[in-house]
């Protein structure tokens, strides 16, 4: 696994031309390490989306650059022809609803993006079946998504966003839907999530809850980043 994690230098993103222009990031810089979990927070309308869609290589953004794990993928432009494959094996992402395939069962969901990377369907289970065990979701391994609380979804959305073991996660608004003790539980399995498989992590968040659990927050406003140190609240 890298150890260079997320490193975004002079990253910008306007939309339209002219007098028209609206600048939606400013010469954002922010870099997360390997193993970290920083929080990403800021009003409706800051840029906090537009900055996650731009590291998921969902939009492209004007100028600038994003360093994930040892690959350089914008650098002025996309270094990759890929993106898809890039979303697919370097990046994981947790919704905050957790998306689940309702047809296909607890582990299959998990084991899902493995296979479509290419390996072999018996490898990505037993890769999904490790996961749902480390997450306490092990015995809920062959049911279907319906039968689970919400919280044991999330804690599947997340066992599926470490399934092809990405250098990075994002993660938009994941305990929104979570009472505190189980929103709080999710930010524990992130953090634990991080320190054993050395990913790093961005959690966009509005949730006062768990905002203390953050050692180092970035806040957006008009398209730029401050940063400033979190509690670290140990959980």
């Amino acid at each position: 696994m890298s150890e260079l994690g997320i490193k975004i230098e002079g990253l910008s993103k306007r939309y339209g031309e002219g007098d028209a222009a609206v600048h939606a990031l400013k010469d954002v810089n922010l870099s997360v390490a390997p193993g970290e979990v920083v929080g990403l927070i800021g009003p409706s309308g800051s840029g906090k989306s537009t900055l996650l869609k731009c590291l998921g290589a969902v939009i492209e953004p004007t100028a600038g650059r994003m360093t994930l794990g040892q690959q350089v993928i914008y650098d002025d432009g996309w270094t990759l022809k890929d993106l898809r494959a890039l979303r697919r094996d370097s990046i994981g992402f947790v919704f905050q609803a957790p998306y689940l395939i309702p047809f296909l069962d607890v582990t299959d969901n998990v084991a899902l993006l493995p296979m479509l990377a290419g390996r072999p369907n018996a490898q990505a289970r037993g890769r999904a079946r490790e996961l749902l065990q480390a997450l306490d979701v092990g015995h809920r391994a062959a049911a279907e998504p319906s039968q689970l609380s919400g919280g044991e979804q999330q804690r599947v959305a997340i066992a599926r966003a470490l399934a092809n073991q990405p250098p990075v996660i994002l993660a938009d608004e994941p305990t929104a839907p979570l009472d505190s003790e189980r929103a709080l539980g999710v930010m524990r399995i992130l953090n634990q999530m991080a320190q054993q498989y050395r990913t790093a992590i961005i959690v966009v968040t509005h949730d006062e809850k768990i905002i203390p659990t953050f050692k180092r927050i970035y806040h957006i406003r008009d398209g730029r980043t401050y940063e400033e140190a979190g509690e670290g609240r140990v959980l």
